[in-house]
Order: structure tokens, then C-alpha cells, then sequence
């Protein structure tokens, strides 16, 4: 029908003059009398919509559930700065490799990033972030947003990224909304966001009046970064106008002067600035890390710090008996969070401060999501109570000790109510054996209720069933959804067992390291201290922890009766095919390798008994190098170490 399309044309070109170009042609009611004209003959001529329709931004769309999307080009994190000589730094990384660099300096909106892609123009997918990897389909929920064109000016196929935010207008808005409907309240605006983002039912989503602006072309065949941002912009997407191209690093240094002033100017929530190289053709011969690109990052701006009163400090017990003071606060409000509690971490943080109940401190949150306390304001102090240390549990009542060398005090009472609940806590999180359904807060009431004292109790809850869907909060599904989960840990590979033990100092990492060594729990159990050290990053500290916990027969014991339950004790990775060229040695990989991943050069590397690395040092064997190798071909030049070029490379690994 015709007039819907010319109704389509019109609201699609309107869109584009107020969100891409800030120019808008017709009044907000002109507009509105518009879209109601559509909706009508849309409803009327339901056969004549089209996919590029404005009325898709009402929502309607329910789904069941997220589907998943793997990203074409991984979705990376940046890497962070904090101050002015941190930035300095950046710049001379890239000037190691890259000439009078320019960099293009951007907001970094608080938000929730997203890749949409596109088809001949039209919007074909929108995805999250997710792991950078994997992320989910959101989009029925985009479509809602205003700022994100349904249909390009241009037909072209392209991907672009931004970021989706919720201004704070709007999240005022909304949040009064929901105090009178006696909701919950949000936190702050990136988390209304985040959660708008991922409902179920894009109605929602359309009235969280959500907001955009697009920031990467990530395949981009333009020269700069700024003319990248200029093409999307005549696209239809939104780009942020505060967007600033620096010829030095002298000018980046002074835009973010300028914002740390006038954030709080702003209608909607930043945390720092993005800094990025404007040459292309630099960006892809510095390249990534395994994390971040090398040429961006982001200034962090100083974290919040806010006055409030110290109620208490109370004292909690660690999973190896650590005992850590605790600030119980004022509830106050902190970068968008209520706080009331802050670790004092141990008591010589708490006297080098002088900390006290009673005192007004000044907190914020480390890195934008620790709370700690920072300082006393002391011209404030009336009638404080001086902090002194405890000597004896505060759980169980064992008298506290404390190693030479080592800051924290610690309870000795391996029986220690809190000891043991840290620890069941830690054996079931997901580096370690992974079983769902078990939280801090079940495992707490299990263990008081006598369910779960040991690990082996875990395996044994499926005989309590019954009594476990009589509990408030568990039905049917749920009870038989945690049990199928704990019944799977059984199979897990032998190093989620050893990380989950809880052997002081290893880690998920580490415990990975000893299974490519010792294939079964008997062969690490046996291991000499000699053996233990020969292993790369085990030192004699990591060692003498495995050899002391293998020795307590307790610890025996727990082991042989997780065995008799089933539980496997086998290392279940790939068994390594040694090679002398291989076993044993330091690679570092830089460039790129056609269709050949990195990630599958590592996994070669390591079926063999190899070593990867980040850096390149004297410690370093080999340097692998592929096509725009970057600084670390040349770091291998002048360190002599061996380079392997892509045909070698092939040759040696099979590739």
C-alpha cells in the first residue's frame, strides 16, 4: 500500500534527522500523529508491513529464551589507565611502533555493549557482549530503541558496535515508577539498562526508553578511526558528539581534564574515556593481547569518594582461617550502590589508618566495584571507641595466631563452623566442581540445618530428597535440577577436584599445571618436593603447601571417600605427545595467520608439553611470527631468540 511506505520513508527519515544528525525537521506531535496513522493501516493492512516499520520500537515481541550468537571478530575488553603518567605510558607503547600517532578520544558510556549487524541495510541481529566470544540474541529488544536505525541509508551488509545506555533522566523516571508500584528500586542506570536489554518481552524493553551511541567499526576498509565514525554516522547510527580527534597525547591528557570537570554535566552516566589510535593500519600491527586491543584503552576516572559513619567492626572467618575486620556503615550510596559494609582487610590496615567506631571515613569503591574506606575524617571524631584486635575466634572461640612473616591472623581450628562453610562454599563455585543451585547463602542454611558439614555430604543430599522440597523456596524442579547438577560433578576432570580442595595457593591455573604432570590424584599425592619445584611456576612456597596437605590424614580421608562416592580423580585432558622441539619451551605468538586461529596454535603448543606467553624476555625460547608481528618480532631480534615464521611453524606443529 502506498501510503505505508510513505509513512515508513517519512518516520525512518525523521528518525535519522533527530538521533543521527540532532536536526529535526517536524515537531514531536507532527511526528506522533505520523506513527499513530501507521499503526493503524499496519493493523488494518497487516500483509503490507514492512520490516523497517518504526511501529516495531512498541515491542510485542515475547521469546522464550536467549539464543546464542558467536561474534565474527571477538568482542574485547579495553585495558585500563588511571592517571596521567599511566596514559604517558600508553602513548609511548605505541610510539615504540607507530610515528606521530593521533588518537580519537571518545566517553565511555556506563552501559551494556552490543554488535548489530546488518543486511542490505536492514537490520538483520543484535547480540551482548557475553564472554567476547558467545554472546545472545537481543534483537527483538533493539528493534524497541529509537537510536538504532531499523533500515540504513545506505544498503549495505556491515557490523558495528556501541553501547546501550539508559539516561539518567530516565532512570529517575523509571524508578519512581517502580517505587509507587512498590518495586524494587534499580541501583543506577547501567544496571536498568542491563536489564531492560535482556526481558523476555520487547514491550517491556520499549517503555525503559533506552538510548545509543555506536562506537567501532570493527571490519572496517577506512583509513582512520574518525572516518569510520563519520561513515556510520551518515548510516543513521548515532555517534557520540563529544567525540574528539587529538593530534598528541597532550591534547588526549586535556580532553580528559575537561570531562573529569564536566561528567557530572552530562544526561547520562560515563566512567572514563576511551583512548584509540586513529591510524587503522597501526591498530592491526600493534594488535591484541589475548584480552585487549594494544591500541586503545581506557582512563578510569577516579573513583566516589563519599562521607559516612562507622556503626562497627565485626570480624569474619576465610575459607583458611584468615580473620578480616569488617566496617559496618551508615548505609550510603556509592557510584550507584548502597553501601554498608567495607573490608579493613587486617589489623594493620585498621591501626596505619586509625580506624575506629564511631569515626566518619570517606569510602568508595576500589576500581568501581570494591567498597573500601579510605580515609578518617578526623576533625569529625567524637566519642570513638579505639579498635583493638580480637585473640580468640569469633565463630568457634579458638585462640588466634599468627606465622611469622604473615599479616593476617588466623583461627587454627580446622572445625571452625565458618572455616568449613568458606570452604563448601569454595568447592562448589565454578572454576571449582561447578554445582549449580548451591549459592553462599544455601550452602549457610544447609550447614546450619546439619544437611552439609563435609564435602562428601554434598553427594549424599539426594537421600534427602523429600525433605529438601519441603523447604521454603524448593519444588520439584529445582530440588531435581540441583541434585542432576551435583550428580555431574562427579565427571569433572581431576584439576576442578585439586582446585577445589582448597590447597593453599592453588589456583585454577596451578591446578591445571600439576594434572598435565600427574595424570591421577594418587601420582599428585606421591609427588616429591624435588618434582614439584622442577614444574614451571611451582615454587618451593606452592610446593611445601601440596606436600603439608597431602601429609594431614584428614585430608586423606576427605580424598578416599569423594573417590569411593564416584568422584572421578583422573586428569581427562589430552594426553601430551612430548617433542623436543616443543616440551617444555617458552613461545609467544604475534601477527596473524590467515585462517589458522591462535588459540589453535596454543592448544598445539600445549598438547606438547609447551609453554605460551604474552611477552617476550629472556626467558622466552621462541617467537612465533605471522603476518604485521608488532614490537615483539623486534624484541625477539634483539634478544636473540629463536623466530619461527609461518611455514616453520606449520612444520613443527603439524598445523
Amino acid at each position: 500500500m502506498d501510503r505505508i511506505n510513505e509513512l515508513v520513508e517519512l518516520l525512518n527519515k525523521y528518525n535519522y534527522e533527530y538521533y543521527a544528525l540532532d536536526n529535526p525537521s517536524v515537531s514531536d506531535a507532527e511526528y506522533d500523529r505520523l506513527m499513530q496513522e501507521l499503526i493503524v493501516l499496519e493493523e488494518k493492512y497487516p500483509e503490507f508491513k514492512r520490516e523497517d516499520s518504526p511501529t516495531q520500537r512498541v515491542g510485542g515481541m515475547v521469546i522464550s529464551e536467549f539464543n546464542k550468537v558467536t561474534h565474527n571478530v571477538p568482542m574485547l575488553s579495553l585495558g585500563n589507565v588511571f592517571n596521567a603518567e599511566e596514559v604517558e605510558e600508553f602513548d609511548n607503547r605505541i610510539r615504540k611502533v607507530i610515528d606521530n600517532p593521533e588518537y580519537v578520544c571518545e566517553l565511555k558510556i556506563d552501559g551494556l555493549a552490543v554488535t548489530v549487524e546488518y543486511k542490505n541495510g536492514l537490520l538483520y541481529q543484535a547480540a551482548t557482549r557475553g564472554d567476547g566470544t558467545v554472546g545472545e540474541d537481543i534483537t527483538h529488544n533493539v528493534k524497541t530503541i529509537s537510536s538504532i536505525p531499523l533500515k540504513l541509508t545506505s544498503p549495505e551488509d556491515i557490523v558495528i558496535r556501541g553501547e546501550i545506555f539508559m539516561s539518567k533522566k530516565s532512570f529517575e523516571t523509571l524508578n519512581a515508577k517502580r517505587e509507587y508500584e512498590g518495586l524494587s528500586l534499580f541501583q543506577n542506570p547501567r544496571n536498568a539498562a542491563a536489564g531492560s536489554v535482556r526481558q523476555l518481552d520487547s514491550k517491556i524493553t520499549a517503555s525503559r526508553n533506552l538510548d545509543n551511541f555506536m562506537y567501532h567499526y570493527p571490519l572496517t576498509p577506512f583509513k582512520t578511526h574518525y572516518e569510520s565514525l563519520e561513515h556510520i554516522k551518515k548510516l543513521g547510527f548515532k555517534v557520540n558528539p563529544n567525540t574528539k580527534l587529538c593530534k598528541n597525547i597532550e591534547e588526549v591528557k586535556k580532553f580528559i581534564e575537561y570531562w573529569t570537570n564536566e561528567r557530572p554535566n552530562l544526561p547520562y552516566e560515563i566512567d572514563g574515556i576511551v583512548i584509540k589510535l586513529n591510524d587503522i593500519e597501526g591498530q592491526r600491527e600493534l594488535g591484541f593481547t589475548a584480552k585487549v586491543p594494544k591500541w586503545a584503552t581506557a582512563y578510569k576516572f577516579p573513583p566516589k569518594e563519599v562521607l559516612t559513619k562507622v556503626k562497627d567492626i565485626i570480624f569474619t572467618v576465610g575459607r583458611t582461617g584468615n580473620i578480616t575486620p569488617n566496617a559496618v556503615l551508615e548505609p550510603v550510596k556509592v557510584a550507584g550502590s548502597t553501601i554498608s559494609r567495607a573490608t579493613l582487610h587486617n589489623e594493620d590496615y585498621v591501626i596505619k589508618k586509625d580506624i575506629r567506631v564511631g569515626d566518619y571515613v570517606y569510602i568508595r569503591k576500589a576500581g568501581d566495584v570494591i567498597p573500601e574506606v579510605v580515609s578518617v575524617e578526623r576533625s569529625r571524631r567524637d566519642n570513638t571507641t579505639e579498635f583493638k584486635m580480637i585473640d580468640k575466634c569469633p565463630i568457634c572461640g579458638t585462640l588466634l595466631l599468627k606465622k611469622e612473616g604473615i599479616v593476617d591472623i588466623f583461627c587454627p581450628n580446622d572445625n571452625c563452623p565458618a572455616r568449613n562453610i568458606e570452604g563448601l562454599i569454595h568447592f562448589v563455585e565454578r572454576d571449582a566442581m561447578n554445582i549449580d543451585g548451591l549459592g553462599e547463602r544455601i550452602i549457610e542454611d544447609f550447614y546450619n540445618m546439619g544437611y552439609i558439614k563435609t564435602f562428601k555430604d554434598i553427594y549424599y543430599l539426594k537421600d534427602k530428597k523429600e525433605e529438601l522440597m519441603e523447604l521454603e523456596g524448593f519444588g520439584n524442579k529445582s530440588v531435581n535440577k540441583l541434585l542432576e547438577s551435583i550428580e555431574n560433578s562427579k565427571s569433572n576432570s581431576l584439576e576442578r577436584v585439586i582446585y577445589a580442595l582448597g590447597i593453599t595457593g592453588i589456583g585454577a591455573k596451578t591446578a591445571k599445571i600439576l594434572c598435565k604432570k600427574y595424570k591421577t590424584m594418587d601420582e599428585l599425592m606421591n609427588a616429591s618436593f624435588e618434582d614439584l619445584v622442577s614444574i614451571y611456576d611451582i615454587g618451593e612456597i606452592l610446593a611445601n603447601n601440596i606436600i603439608s596437605f597431602f601429609k594431614d590424614e584428614n585430608n586423606i580421608k576427605e580424598i578416599n571417600e569423594l573417590r569411593s562416592l564416584g568422584i572421578n580423580m583422573k586428569y581427562l585432558g589430552k594426553e601430551i605427545i612430548k617433542n623436543d622441539l616443543i616440551t617444555d619451551k617458552v613461545f609467544v605468538i604475534t601477527g596473524s595467520f590467515g585462517e589458522i586461529k591462535r588459540d589453535q596454535i596454543k592448544d598445539k603448543i600445549e598438547s606438547m608439553g609447551g609453554r605460551t606467553s604474552e611477552s617476550v624476555s629472556k626467558k622466552t625460547d621462541v617467537v612465533i611470527v605471522g603476518e604485521n608481528p608488532g614490537s615483539k618480532y623486534d624484541k625477539a631480534i634483539e634478544y636473540n631468540i629463536n623466530i619461527w615464521k609461518e611455514k616453520e611453524m606449520k612444520e613443527n606443529l603439524n598445523l
